[in-house]
This record gives C-alpha cells, sequence and structure tokens, in this order.
C-alpha cells in the first residue's frame, strides 16, 4: 500500500475591515509610533467590531472563501478542526458554530488549544486524520480576536495584538508532499510568564477577577522575548537537520507574527533571511491566525513542490516548527 501524505490543497483567510492604527494606540496609552514600530514591527492591526460578534464570525467568512476557492461542497467535509484562544463561549465548540453555517452537516467539529502554536497543533492533528486513511477532506481553521482579551490601559500589550483568522483544506496524497514532519514542544513552567489569569476554573469571573484585569492577556515581555527566540530557533533547525535539508533547499520560513525582532533573528539563525514571509506590519500578533494568515497572502507566490519550514512559539510555553512541501501553484488557485 502506498504512503499516505496529507496535504494543503487551498486556503482562505479572513481579517475585519476596520484598522487601529498606532496613532489610535497613542490615544489611549502613553506610547507613539516610532515606539511601537521600533520595538515590535507593527504598524496598524484589524479589529473586530459588532455586537456578539466572535471568532466564528471571521471563520466561517474564511471557510466559506475556503470552499469557493476549492470548488468544495461543504457536505463533503469530514472535520473541522479549530485552534484558538478566543472560542466564542465556553462551549459549545466555535467548530461546531463553523460547521452549522458553513453547510458542513457531516463533518465531526472540535477545538483545540495551543496558544499561538495553535495552527501547528491544528495541521498535525489534522494531517495525522489524514494519514490514517479513513478521513479524505478536513478543515483546520485557525483564529483569534485577541481584541476580546487585550487590556487597552497596559501600554506593554495593547499595541501587540490585532484579530484574524486562517482556513486550510487537508486532503490525501501519495506524492512526496504536505506535512513531512512535524516537532512540537511544551515547557510548562511558561505559565506565570504568559497568561490569562482570570475566567478559567481556577479563577472563575468574579468582581474580584475582574477589577482586577485578570481576564486580559499577562505578558512579561523580556522573558517570552527571549524564549521565542530560542526556542523557535531551536526547534526549526532540528526540523531543518533530521531531514538534511540546506538553507539552499528552503523556499520559505513562515514565522508565527509575534514581534519583527523575534522573525528576525530566527532568520538569521537559519541563514534564511530573505525568504520570510512577513505581514506583522499590517496585522500584529493575531496569535494562532498568524501563519495561515501568511499562507493566505503569499499563496500567488507559493509553487507546488516549496519546501517550507513553519515555527510558532506561544502560552505554555508551546512551540514547534513543520517541514512542510506545497502541493498546488498559488497562481493557479
Amino acid at each position: 500500500m502506498d504512503k499516505i501524505n496529507a496535504i494543503i490543497t487551498g486556503i482562505g483567510g479572513y481579517v475585519p475591515e476596520d484598522v487601529l492604527t498606532n496613532d489610535d494606540i497613542s490615544n489611549l496609552v502613553d506610547t507613539n509610533d516610532e515606539w511601537i514600530m521600533t520595538r515590535v514591527g507593527i504598524k496598524e492591526r484589524r479589529i473586530l467590531k459588532g455586537e456578539g460578534r466572535g471568532l466564528s464570525y471571521m471563520a466561517i467568512k474564511a471557510v466559506e472563501q475556503l470552499f469557493a476557492k476549492t470548488n468544495t461542497n461543504p457536505e463533503d467535509i469530514e472535520a473541522i478542526i479549530c485552534t484558538t484562544t478566543t472560542p466564542d463561549y465556553g462551549f459549545p465548540t466555535t467548530a461546531s458554530i463553523i460547521a452549522h453555517n458553513t453547510g458542513c452537516k457531516n463533518a465531526m467539529a472540535l477545538d483545540m488549544q495551543g496558544a499561538c502554536a495553535g495552527f501547528l497543533y491544528g495541521l498535525e492533528t489534522g494531517a495525522n486524520y489524514i494519514r490514517s486513511g479513513r478521513y479524505k477532506k478536513i478543515v483546520v481553521v485557525a483564529g483569534d480576536k485577541m481584541t476580546s482579551i487585550t487590556d487597552y490601559t497596559d501600554r506593554a500589550t495593547c499595541p501587540l495584538f490585532g484579530d484574524g483568522c486562517g482556513a486550510v483544506l487537508m486532503e490525501p496524497t501519495n506524492e512526496d508532499l504536505g506535512v513531512i514532519d512535524t516537532l512540537l514542544r511544551v515547557d510548562g513552567t511558561g505559565l506565570s510568564h504568559l497568561n490569562m489569569k482570570g475566567g478559567g476554573s481556577a479563577y472563575p469571573a468574579s468582581y474580584e477577577t475582574v477589577d482586577k484585569h485578570m481576564h486580559y492577556v499577562y505578558q512579561e515581555g523580556q522573558y517570552v522575548f527571549k524564549h521565542a527566540v530560542t526556542y523557535m530557533a531551536d526547534v526549526s533547525i532540528e526540523v531543518v537537520e533530521r531531514n538534511n535539508l540546506t538553507k539552499e533547499d528552503i523556499d520559505w520560513i513562515v514565522p508565527h507574527q509575534a514581534n519583527l525582532r523575534i522573525i528576525d533573528a530566527v532568520a538569521r539563525r537559519l541563514g534564511v533571511k530573505d525568504k520570510v514571509m512577513i505581514n506583522i506590519q499590517k496585522y500584529g500578533n493575531t496569535s494562532a491566525a498568524t501563519i495561515p494568515l501568511c499562507l493566505w497572502e503569499y499563496e500567488n507566490r507559493l509553487k507546488k513542490g516549496d519546501s517550507l519550514i513553519l515555527t510558532a512559539f506561544g502560552a505554555g510555553f508551546t512551540w514547534g516548527a513543520i517541514y512542510l512541501k506545497w502541493a498546488y501553484d498559488g497562481k493557479k488557485a
């Protein structure tokens, strides 16, 4: 029996229309465009507005675009995997809302939480379902409404985050393409350095948790920066080396878009500074959405057989890298 590989056969994306610029941020806290650009490289970010609009609103848009581009019948989808830190509700799953609103009547639906590394976790999970031979069409959705957990009185974190969502269709192939190798790692000592303290079962919502701003992102920037650079670079190099790749073999590095200095540092470690997908200046850190939004924006520059290294780092700490061989010519999509 031929080996089954899992490939991405299409990608959709959505970012809200409303833009929050650095000048807008400077009206909220003591900061300015130069300070933000120098430290993180973000010029603006997209903000989802509208009462009752959660992640599912963006996800449905992304999935609908994906189906239109790939001429996919929603009833053929067998699974929807949604990776997010900001689900619409504690329950039901956001994936079930996406399935209902996009006509995926025959799909199982589940949510995953891998923080900013969520897309890597979702992609590997989807790939394993495909490799099992039981599934032929899976949608992996990765997105976050980060503005829903951003404290706009916190000068250190409020310039960082934006909203967005990406979705990919995964299918089987016998070609040497798709998700070739994956390394995912975790270090639970990161808990105290990057988290949202309130709203879970440890500290349920109360007057006290609200008064203490415990329902927003808490981050110790320098500590997280140092570990993000080291861990993303190390795991990417390990994937490259164990697949006997050289820097000339790599067509694109697709890093999580958290901080332009982190992206630059990782690219220098890998020696491929001119082969990096970057859109942080337009969208900021959209958490699980950053990598699929890069693929979405760069799709027409991708060619069948291109070798990509996807890498991300997030709360947990969770991090990882995926060696992905692109399965189609983007310009023809």
